[in-house]
């Protein structure tokens, strides 16, 4: 009878369902990191992240082909470039085969200056302009944080500016704040519409962009002189940016910046926003709207238990949303939830163990058809890598 319990113990462990979660190998090499997820309008994926070589660093990014990464392209390398966990760049596929990269550079003279670059493609990836500063205030500050996006036929940019500080003084000082500013960039890389979308916004909290029917919409953290840092929205109409709204009236209010920024995604006219806050305790939370971010519902609390935030969010085909954070307790995970827009919340999936120390960075996640695609950096006590896997729906 022995036999027929080692056989049917054998018949249990073998009926026991695997984990749906699919790795999707990827060969980057020790010390890969900050990756970055973008889908195109055709449905492609791209991944970007950045590699060490010797002294300097590139940025290079993969294309998800079925369940696998093409081979590695370089978009550029540079032995000057400001490196920041939670300050990464993207490559994104815009439309028509226009493509735009954006990373960051230290600005010579200057010990914590940095300046964004932007490159564009014409091809797909395959060849690479120039880069170019979208920027042109020269000054000694901070130009990061920021989201690319289709201005029609050219390149939209919106980024953190901090060029007010360079002519501070005195008593004005504690007045001055970070701008989030923007500039569109033409097919010859010259610059146009370069503006402010708002005068004070949190100084290093990452801005998102997507596409809604009625064009861009871009969030950020704002900040107030009583130094309230909400989730803030603007939407780009009629050829200009709108004044920033908030929202949701959270009223977090915190003396420095938290490193926490939201994440937005649309399919059409449904919008969804999801952001971390401590007001009046740490929790995840996410809105939706109908109507291409015009207004959005209420508040939905996702049930995270201990988030620490660095949040990501994707549309599905239903109107519902995906929204992935990282959990400090009872050991560093990164997971993610599906949410109804009536607030009816799907069970927690467990993605990826993942240290909440910096290093790890900020996972990324997009919807591809039936399936949800993950980018992280695993941490070691030696060195990071980027890893990727897929959930399907």
């Amino acid at each position: 009878m022995r036999w027929l319990a080692i056989l049917f113990t054998c018949m249990l462990v073998a009926c026991q369902p695997s984990s749906p979660l699919q790795p999707l190998q990827l060969d980057t090499a020790p010390g890969s990191g900050e990756p970055h997820l973008a889908r195109s309008v055709a449905g492609e994926i791209v991944l970007s992240y950045l590699e060490p070589n010797e002294a300097s660093t590139a940025l290079r990014f993969t294309v998800l082909k079925g369940d696998d990464w093409q081979v590695p392209r370089t978009v550029a390398e540079g032995d000057n470039w400001f490196v920041n966990w939670a300050d990464f760049p993207s490559v994104v596929p815009l439309q028509n085969g226009l493509w735009a990269a954006h990373w960051l550079v230290k600005t010579e003279g200057g010990t914590y200056a940095y300046d964004t670059l932007v490159a564009q493609s014409s091809d797909q990836g395959q060849t690479w302009s120039a880069p170019v500063r979208p920027h042109t205030d020269g000054t000694l500050t901070e130009h990061g944080f920021a989201s690319v996006f289709p201005a029609a036929d050219e390149v939209g940019i919106v980024w953190l500016d901090g060029r007010a500080y360079a002519s501070a003084s005195g008593d004005d000082e504690g007045a001055v704040t970070t701008q989030l500013r923007t500039a569109v960039l033409d097919d010859s890389q010259q610059r146009s519409s370069e503006g402010v979308v708002d005068e004070s916004v949190c100084d290093c909290c990452q801005t998102d962009i997507a596409m809604a029917a009625s064009g861009p919409v871009v969030v950020y953290r704002n900040r107030t002189r009583d130094e309230i840092r909400d989730i803030y929205f603007a939407r780009h109409l009629d050829g200009q940016w709108q004044s920033g709204q908030a929202i949701a009236d959270d009223g977090w209010i915190i003396s420095g910046c938290p490193v926490n920024g939201p994440a937005i995604a649309a399919n059409d006219q449904s919008v969804a926003v999801a952001w971390f806050t401590a007001s009046p305790e740490d929790r995840v939370q996410v809105v939706f709207s109908s109507n291409s971010a015009e207004t959005f519902g209420s508040a939905v609390d996702i049930g995270a238990d201990s988030p620490l935030g660095r949040v990501d969010v994707a549309m599905l085909a239903n109107g519902d949303a995906m929204v992935s954070w990282l959990e400090s307790l009872p050991a560093g995970r990164l997971l993610a939830r599906r949410v109804s827009p009536d607030g009816t919340l799907g069970p927690i999936i467990d993605i990826a163990p993942m240290t909440v120390e910096r290093n790890s960075g900020f996972p990324q996640m997009v919807a591809d058809g039936n399936r949800l695609v993950f980018a992280w950096t695993k941490v070691t006590q030696e060195t990071s890598v980027v890893k990727t896997a897929y959930f399907p729906l």
